[in-house]
């Protein structure tokens, strides 16, 4: 179905790509720090679900809406940008509170916080049109068409993307989560965390509508 040395060309390339530091890292990063390992695992997840998303548009030819319609591409820019202030907000506003201890306290559940983190990688993810950019311009380099079934190579291509991601931003998250576990000693260090969090989300926004596609 694919053509294996393309194929093995692809994995060496998308590795390299992933560990990469990029947006994704550091959104999985933030998160992490913010929530602890499970937090950011799940944060990885949720990235990993939208860039699957992503792949499966591509290979359907919906991305050929970028083309047609343009203004779309600036709409999609401009509310994931609005999303990530969103996150922003919301973690400068924490004030510094560790998730277990609030938890504790009633105020709120642990896998409530990894919920959210999950389907917030889903959405900032999904509302980054550069990542379909990205899809239409790396992944048709490595399908062969006189093998046929162009469709499944892109989608064999795409997923195995999404799962070196997954290994990746997994391992990075839950890093960043340990680590955050052992600063997390004090409430100072919790807000000061939390500011980090909010100042990578800020970056990730003003990336997203900084820098041109």
């Amino acid at each position: 179905m694919v053509d294996t040395s393309l194929y093995a060309a692809f994995v060496v390339a998308a590795l390299a790509l992933c560990l990469t530091p990029g947006p994704d890292m550091m959104f999985v990063v933030a998160m992490g720090g913010r929530g602890g390992p499970a937090t950011g695992v799940l944060a990885a997840a949720g990235v990993g679900t939208g860039a699957l998303a992503h792949a499966v548009a591509a290979m359907l030819g919906l991305s050929a809406l970028f083309t047609a319609l343009p203004t779309l591409y600036h709409v999609l820019r401009w509310a994931g940008a609005a999303y990530l202030l969103y996150l922003a907000v919301k973690a400068f506003r924490d004030r510094g509170d560790p998730v277990g201890e609030t938890a504790a306290a009633g105020t709120g559940k642990p896998h409530d916080h990894r919920r959210r983190a999950y389907w917030q990688g889903v959405v900032t993810n999904l509302l980054n049109p550069k990542v379909i950019l990205f899809n239409i311009a790396f992944l048709p380099q490595f399908v062969n068409p006189t093998l046929g079934h162009p469709m499944m190579q892109f989608l064999v291509l795409g997923i195995t993307l999404v799962l070196i991601g997954l290994a990746v931003d997994s391992g990075v998250g839950l890093l960043a989560g340990r680590l955050a576990d052992l600063l997390r000693r004090s409430r100072r260090v919790a807000r000061c965390l939390n500011i980090f969090s909010g100042t990578v989300f800020t970056g990730l926004a003003v990336r997203l509508v900084a820098v041109p596609k």
